[in-house]
């Protein structure tokens, strides 16, 4: 694999996609997981095992919760995100554990601040639309790279998509880098997040975007 993609999802979206027992999703961005762009379930010997980032638990909790699945000692989101992903990305050094893994995918999820550059730029939870240009635009002006944006398309009768996904991408060095595609390099990750019978794609640049508040 050649890139990471750290992906933050605004849980009041998975919320709206899926049948499941949400109850009071975090106000703020939460990661999704860390994945490299090619590869996965690379070790299935390799088995998740929760002692291993049990200093990291509060954190883990608190950025990296399992949004659809409210009880607090569910681990089968990390499990499932180790066992597909994090088990690609050990053959880097600096991910090659478990520890590793988790520890530096939340040190990145604070180094980018998500939550409080969209503040910055003014985008906040709202009942009118964004322009999904002026989205793109204050996160490419703040951090310098184009990240990946992904929407749940309108529904039957609406006009505008939902925000629901922001990926970074990252070189091995893990220094920030664009995630645009590379000319004639497919990735395995563009397959779209599916969720129940929802599923997101790349926010269309023309639709009006809505950043929801609450799950509607």
């Amino acid at each position: 694999w050649k890139k990471l993609y750290l992906a933050h999802h605004w849980p009041v979206t998975v919320c709206k996609m899926t049948a499941n027992d949400c109850q009071d999703p975090p106000k703020y961005w939460t990661i999704h997981g860390l994945w490299p762009d090619k590869g996965e379930d690379c070790n299935r010997t390799w088995h998740f095992n929760v002692t291993e980032i049990k200093d990291l638990m509060s954190d883990m909790r608190h950025y990296w919760p399992d949004v659809l699945h409210s009880s607090l000692n569910r681990t089968q989101f990390w499990k499932h995100e180790w066992d597909k992903h994090g088990t690609c990305a050990a053959t880097l050094e600096i991910l090659n554990s478990q520890k590793k893994y988790f520890g530096k995918a939340l040190e990145l999820y604070q180094h980018i601040d998500l939550n409080s550059c969209l503040l910055k730029a003014g985008i906040k939870p709202s009942s009118s639309y964004y322009k999904m240009t002026a989205i793109k635009e204050a996160l490419t002006k703040f951090y310098g790279v184009t990240p990946k944006i992904q929407c749940l398309p309108p529904e039957e009768g609406e006009k505008a998509q939902t925000i629901g996904q922001i990926e970074f991408c990252f070189t091995k060095e893990l220094q920030l880098r664009n995630c645009a595609a590379l000319k004639g390099g497919s990735s395995a990750v563009q397959t779209p997040l599916k969720l129940g019978t929802e599923e997101l794609s790349v926010c269309n640049d023309t639709l009006p975007t809505y950043y929801p508040s609450e799950v509607q």
